[in-house]
């Protein structure tokens, strides 16, 4: 049964940004639209909803959105109104404190309670037949996870694109706090739900003060200017390092994959900033015989959702109509579909990571990357690491404009940058799969980070990133300590003629906070000390070789 009273067109700058998309499945249905219903969560707060539906006889599964960015664009059109164009109920609610809803807006604490109360409110209306979907990215992944801790029994599909489960990991890597991305979390969760023009305006002006804001000493407080004014929670998030704090207690979702049996699919791109949080929870879904699937396009967080939305929007459309609708007919026929970079095709697996052969390339004095292991662990070469005028961030896996695939020439030929690079390839060579370094390194400070990055070099010398990592050391002094870094995975073809890059540094900055050196919190430091990095031969760079493809498009 469809709902008519009191409703009207979906709104017209939805309307026309639909008009504005290419390539997407064609609409089944004109859409209404019931703005600024008040859902009641468990505490009586209203939770302020937009109920999307299709104009025509018949039931129809219901889809629900919860979001703490708002209801206008690009969420209306891209889930309101497309998502009920192709016949489904969407109910597009205002995460409490945000956008209308009452209540206070309390980082991941509340999302497992006011979904649960919103099904419960469902249940209620005339129209909802039972059968519900979730579906969203970024944060709007995070309220899936916390609705699927204790899944309701309507709940038979969910599709978590470039999603978030681990809040810890979002702002920390091994001890580093990932400083650029923090602050543009707190911008996009202060600022956005208030609509385009406030967002826009608030990232106009972390773009002018960003370099103030990440280079202040102490970085505590530092960002109000940047932000508009104190976040509280960021102060909380940027000062608890440690994922065991109490402060993160309740906050991860890992577990929740573990025992989840909703048919659930996962949607990320090689250069989103949670990309590795997504590999992680299909490996969990795996392991607890879930029904799931895997796409990873060439995109970064915002880009998926850009340039990337016909891929993802037909694939979670699929996956929806497959579990909600029983129409299987736009399934794939592999569990995994991957972009591969350097060959810019699509190539569909059975699983991920596929099987793989570990290929060790190691340094040499001269530059080189070789294959060939050296016989001894001795000093190969140093760099001077300055605290004060710190190695600069590339492109890779933010949430910014400036992420994904960039020129690392310039950055390459900095002093602190190490490079070691292989002879041009006589054959193809394709890499599927997680990628990392062990390296053995000693220090004058006895505190440094160290970045590692893989690039492929074209023939005419563009340096350009594919993956990356970042390991925080503390070692006892002059003694070399080996650590592990991982580095992401990636699936990736290097063509005849290109050259296997690979890249050391002490840091990315402001992507990380910078290491200050000495021991100190890079939260509270005042005082920077330059640190001195010696790598030592037995350094190793792990690529997963890929002997076999599966099928590509």
């Amino acid at each position: 049964m469809t709902s008519r009273t009191h409703s009207s067109k979906p709104p017209l700058s939805s309307r026309m940004m639909r008009a504005t998309w290419r390539g997407l499945p064609a609409k089944r249905h004109d859409v209404g639209w019931e703005p600024g219903l008040p859902v009641p969560a468990a505490d009586g707060s209203p939770l302020i909803t937009d109920h999307y539906f299709p104009r025509a006889e018949g039931d129809f599964p219901t889809l629900l959105v919860r979001s703490p960015y708002g209801r206008g664009l690009p969420w209306s059109p891209m889930y309101g109104l497309l998502f009920a164009e192709q016949g489904f109920h969407v109910v597009l609610q205002s995460c409490r404190g945000t956008g209308g809803s009452g209540g206070a807006f309390d980082l991941w604490c509340n999302e497992a309670a006011d979904g649960r109360a919103t099904v419960s409110w469902l249940r209620e209306q005339p129209w909802f037949n039972g059968t519900l979907g979730t579906v969203g990215p970024s944060y709007l992944g995070y309220v899936q996870w916390a609705l699927a801790v204790d899944p309701p029994p309507e709940l038979k599909a969910m599709v978590v694109q470039v999603g978030l489960h681990d809040p810890h990991a979002l702002f920390h890597a091994h001890g580093a706090l990932h400083l650029e991305t923090a602050l543009a979390v707190g911008a996009g969760m202060t600022y956005q739900h208030q609509g385009m023009a406030p967002f826009l305006r608030a990232t106009l002006r972390l773009q002018r003060r960003l370099r103030a804001a990440t280079t202040a000493q102490p970085l505590r407080g530092a960002y109000a200017s940047a932000l508009g004014g104190e976040v509280p929670w960021l102060d909380d998030v940027m000062t608890h390092p440690d994922a065991e704090d109490a402060y993160w207690h309740g906050a991860s979702l890992a577990h929740v994959a573990e025992r989840l049996s909703v048919p659930t699919s996962l949607i990320t791109g090689w250069h989103d900033a949670l990309a590795d949080q997504t590999f992680e929870q299909y490996a969990r879904l795996r392991r607890a015989g879930c029904e799931t699937a895997l796409l990873v396009g060439p995109w970064t967080h915002t880009s998926a959702l850009q340039q990337g939305w016909p891929e993802v929007f037909t694939e979670s459309l699929a996956w929806l109509r497959a579990h909600l609708h029983a129409d299987p007919s736009g399934l794939r026929p592999t569990r995994v579909r991957v972009h591969v970079g350097g060959e810019n095709a699509w190539r569909d697996l059975d699983d991920w990571p596929p099987a793989t052969a570990a290929d060790s390339w190691f340094p040499t004095v001269q530059g080189h990357l070789i294959r060939q292991a050296p016989t001894d662990s001795a000093p190969l070469t140093s760099f001077r690491y300055d605290p004060d005028d710190p190695t600069p961030s590339l492109g890779g896996p933010l949430l910014s404009r400036t992420a994904g695939p960039r020129d690392n020439s310039s950055l390459e030929a900095r002093k602190d940058v190490l490079t070691f690079t292989s002879a041009p390839l006589t054959e193809p060579m394709d890499i599927l799969g997680p990628v990392s370094a062990r390296l053995n390194i000693s220090t004058d400070t006895g505190h440094a980070d160290v970045f590692t990055r893989l690039c492929d070099v074209d023939p005419q010398g563009r340096s350009i990133n594919i993956c990356d990592g970042l390991g925080r050391l503390r070692t006892d002094g002059q003694e070399p300590s080996p650590i592990t870094v991982p580095m992401s995975s990636t699936a990736h073809r290097f063509a005849v003629g290109h050259r296997i890059r690979w890249q050391i540094s002490a840091g990315a900055h402001p992507r990380y906070a910078r290491n200050p050196g000495n021991g100190d919190s890079p939260v509270d430091a005042t005082t920077f000390t330059p640190v001195r990095i010696t790598l030592h031969t037995d350094s190793t760079l792990t690529l997963p070789m890929h002997t076999h493809s599966s099928g590509t498009r």
